[in-house]
Order: structure tokens, then C-alpha cells, then sequence
């Protein structure tokens, strides 16, 4: 039996059931991979990806302001009103929580997939969004670190 890939495929079916189309994609590429001897790149993956995805997600976010949506009055504007301030603030913060995820999964990677069920159980029974594992591992630190 295919350990790995019956867990893959597990975490497909939790992802399709929560409606999680990220975690459900991202588990299927995965299954690929493995069934069509692709998994050779695993390493690399497992070396770049988070990095590679980072990237992609602050392209994501950079977009509004790269296409012209915010100009400089607008992104100006923001330090102007108490709760752009508090969203600066919060931002800041959430940062901190991701850094803090990262150092967290790259130490214990066998955490990853309690955040991964965690986070699904989150989007399905309790009507969540998957806000992403890196901020969950982040606060998880902040509750399991010894310093």
C-alpha cells in the first residue's frame, strides 16, 4: 500500500468535501506527481516551493497597485485614517505570524498536516476561509515556543 498517496488522496477528498479548491488542487498535483514517477522532483519542491509560492502570493497582492488601482494618494491616504492604521498594524503583525510560521514548518514538518486538517475542519464545519497554513504554524508558535 501507498501510504503517502492514500494520505494525499485523503486530504483531496477533505479538501473537495470543505470546498477548499486550493488544498484540493494543490493535493492532486501532488498525487500526480507521485503516480507518474514525477516524484523525483519532491526535493525541489520541498526546497522551493514555499519560496516560489510566497512570491507568486505578493505578485497576488501587488497587482491593484502595479496595474494603477491604488495611486499615491490612495496608498497616502491610508496613514491618514485610524483604521488604515490599524490595518498597517495588523499587517505588520500577521507578517510576524507568517515568519514565525515558516520557522515553525521548517522545523516540524509533521505539524504541517494537523494545519492542513485543522484549517479544512475550519473551511467545513464552521464556515471559515483557508487563510493559509504559514499564519496558523505562526500563531501555533506562539503557543508551543519556549522563548
Amino acid at each position: 500500500m501507498d501510504t503517502p498517496a492514500l494520505i494525499l488522496l485523503i486530504l483531496a477528498g477533505l479538501g473537495l468535501l470543505s470546498g477548499n479548491s486550493t488544498v484540493t488542487i494543490a493535493m492532486v498535483i501532488l498525487l500526480l506527481l507521485r503516480v507518474t514517477q514525477a516524484h523525483t522532483l519532491f526535493p525541489w519542491i520541498e526546497k522551493y516551493g514555499l519560496t516560489i509560492g510566497i512570491i507568486i502570493l505578493t505578485i497576488g497582492v501587488m497587482a491593484p497597485i502595479a496595474s494603477g488601482k491604488y495611486d499615491l494618494a490612495t496608498l497616502t491616504a491610508s496613514f491618514m485614517n485610524w483604521k488604515s492604521l490599524l490595518a498597517i498594524a495588523v499587517g505588520i503583525f500577521v507578517s510576524y505570524l507568517g515568519g514565525r510560521g515558516v520557522g515553525l514548518m521548517s522545523t516540524s514538518p509533521t505539524i504541517v498536516t494537523g494545519l492542513l486538517v485543522g484549517t479544512i475542519i475550519g473551511v467545513a464545519l464552521f464556515r471559515g476561509v483557508p487563510v493559509g497554513p504559514l499564519i496558523a504554524a505562526g500563531i501555533l508558535s506562539l503557543f508551543i515556543s519556549k522563548g
